[in-house]
């Protein structure tokens, strides 16, 4: 099959378009390459995509509706898997217009070419922000999402509501993934696991909100990518689809830094603090119906998760 993938410099991105490469698959990768974090990292994951023969790259932005026109007039994608957006629950509170132009305009140009271009699916992340404050666990697609607790939750409820209204009007088969704190090999620099092993590693303090008492429901790359790559091929999907990927297993985030401590050899130095605007303290999927409808089956603890970051993390530090 020939599939767009935006957002192919980025984690979740880069890890599923190789993965498609491997299986065969011809890939378009758009990616504008933002400094949201360090761009080395996202040259880094691009080049490992590069040189593939059924891959081509192209550095472009999602607000660039002309760019979209032109790809989809070019390509006949048999699907298209939208990754890219502005991530980040903190980062929305100081820099809200970076939401808006990324994963509101960015995302109609994708349901407007899509549309136009007849695209049989669109798969896009949403995210399990979109549960805001949400006190009955596990969160299940059937719950109410309507009071989001950051402008990131609300870009992405959003998302969802857009994408229902194009399958509504004009037949476009969508699913929506909602993501649960993915991690692994090339992850995000902005999460947790990774600046705390920075910090760790140079022995500095780490801070840790709402003393310690959060919980999270932490999801290995490789489970998320074959969750996507279910939702991109399986039959039998309804025209439009909302689904958890999650691990079904919420953590202790006290029980992630001992994990990521004990990996790497340290006794870590914390700082706890009170809860943070736009947060929540505790996160947790149900995934029954992507069980069922997409034969997702997460296989990768977070004691096994963890220690496979720390590796490939001391590896591309060269420590």
């Amino acid at each position: 099959m020939k599939l767009l993938v935006t957002g192919t410099a980025g984690f979740i991105g880069m890890h599923l378009a190789q993965t498609l490469l491997e299986e065969g698959h011809t890939v378009v990768g758009l990616d504008n390459f933002n400094d949201y974090y360090p761009v080395p990292l996202k040259r880094a994951r691009h080049a490992r995509l590069t040189p593939h023969p059924h891959y081509l790259g192209i550095e472009g932005d999602l607000c660039d509706a002309a760019l979209l026109t032109r790809l989809f007039d070019e390509h006949r994608f048999d699907a298209v898997c939208h990754l890219a957006a502005q991530a980040g629950v903190r980062y929305s509170l100081s820099h809200p217009l970076a939401y808006q132009k990324s994963n509101l305009e960015g995302f109609l140009n994708i349901l407007e070419a899509c549309r136009h271009a007849h695209t049989p699916r669109l798969v896009y992340a949403s995210s399990s922000s979109v549960y805001g404050g949400n006190t009955k666990l596990p969160f299940s697609e059937s719950d109410p999402v309507d009071c989001p607790v950051s402008l990131y939750a609300a870009t992405k409820k959003a998302n969802e509501l857009m994408a229902h209204t194009y399958t509504h009007l004009y037949g476009l088969q969508t699913v929506g993934l909602r993501f649960f704190t993915v991690y692994g090999p090339w992850g995000r620099p902005d999460m947790a696991y990774w600046s705390f092993t920075q910090a760790m590693l140079a022995g500095k303090s780490i801070p840790v909100f709402n003393h310690g008492q959060m919980r999270r429901d932490f999801t290995y790359i490789d489970d998320i990518v074959a969750g996507v790559k279910a939702a991109l091929f399986s039959s039998g999907l309804a025209p439009y689809e909302v689904l958890n990927l999650g691990n079904h297993h919420s953590e202790k985030l006290m029980d992630m830094i001992e994990t990521l401590a004990t990996a790497l050899g340290v006794t870590p130095k914390m700082d706890l603090l009170p809860m943070q605007p736009g947060d929540v303290p505790a996160t947790y999927a149900d995934i029954t119906l992507a069980e069922a409808k997409l034969g997702f089956r997460p296989t990768t603890s977070m004691a096994q998760g963890l220690p496979k970051f720390v590796a490939w993390y001391r590896a591309y530090h060269s420590i």
